[in-house]
């Protein structure tokens, strides 16, 4: 995590986010439930159908959020930071639920059409919708870059998916105001909901690769090597393991030196090692084994075909 402010500025904003996200989640619903009593659009009551999803996943980032920055305890050491992940992965399923919804309404449609009206109001209201999403996609952004949030994040993406269904659902109101298309209004439904189980996918396959403890970026670890590399008394390095809990990343490494220093000189040169790792990488958590350089024994980078060789 690049982000070097105090952590419990960070968890605020974490909370700011997820309150502002719910609030306007809430909002919204009621603003489309009349858009779509009043026109009859199905793109809207699909539009309506995401933010109910929106009111329960921001609902839900917002509990995981504020169990995951509860500091660590004694049957809990690594802390609560998975809860954020889970959380995603709820969002996912909700998600995906909806947009098979729409999709299912749509099909009724097609089958037994109606006519839309008032479509002039259904514009204003998908107006309003759209400036107020972009505003909190501003801020979600923000706190994502500075806490690396997976709740936040997963949350952002419901919400960038809401600019382009808003966008799009515009679009089609204009369509059919001016061109009298009704059957447009039911294509941009199918749209909106084949991308809404598309991201949900995403955000899906995003969080049980937390929950199963995939490595870091190669980026993040190449940044570990080189400080590693470039520390003094340093020979070698080897089963570098590394991974993310809700934003902490976790970093395990054996490091190689000289088997004839002290123990009280090892101890120091492995301390500039994790020290350099978390000027790097503030709040992160660092595992250091020391190894006599030279030692042959049963390592994990044998044992794992592919791990660590970077």
């Amino acid at each position: 995590m690049q982000a070097k402010e105090n952590p419990e500025y960070l968890n605020k904003l974490k909370r700011l986010a997820a309150t502002l996200s719910v609030s306007l989640a809430v909002a919204l619903c009621f603003l489309k439930i009349f858009g779509s009593i009043y026109t009859g659009s199905l793109a809207i009551l699909s539009s309506l159908i995401d933010s109910l999803a929106d009111v329960f996943a921001s609902s839900l980032s917002f509990v995981a959020i504020k169990f995951s920055t509860r500091p660590a305890s004694l049957e809990h050491r690594y802390g609560y930071g998975r809860a954020e992940s889970i959380s995603a992965l709820a969002q996912a399923a909700f998600i995906a639920g909806s947009g098979l919804f729409v999709m299912y309404d749509g099909i009724t449609r097609i089958i037994n059409p109606a006519p839309l009206e008032q479509t002039d109001f259904g514009i204003v209201v998908m107006a309003i919708s759209l400036i107020a999403t972009l505003a909190l996609i501003a801020f979600q952004k923000y706190v994502t870059k500075k806490t690396a949030s997976p709740a936040i994040k997963a949350d952002s993406a419901h919400y960038t998916v809401d600019v382009l269904t808003n966008l799009s659902i515009i679009i089609s109101l204009l369509v059919v105001k001016f061109l009298g298309i009704n059957w447009f209004d039911i294509l941009t439904a199918f749209i909106i909901s084949a991308y809404l189980i598309f991201n949900a996918y995403k955000i899906a396959a995003e969080a049980v690769a937390a929950l199963t403890d995939r490595e870091l970026s190669q980026d993040i670890k190449q940044k570990v090597i080189d400080i590693v590399t470039n520390s003094e008394g340093i020979k070698g390095y080897h089963d570098f393991r590394s991974r993310d809990l809700g934003g902490v990343y976790f970093f395990e490494i054996h490091l190689e030196l000289d088997g004839n220093l002290t123990l009280n000189l090892t101890h120091e040169l492995t301390d500039n090692v994790e020290d350099a790792i978390k000027r790097q990488f503030p709040d992160a958590q660092v595992i250091i084994h020391q190894d006599p350089y030279g030692l042959r024994e049963n390592r994990l980078d044998y044992t794992i075909e592919g791990s660590c060789k970077l």
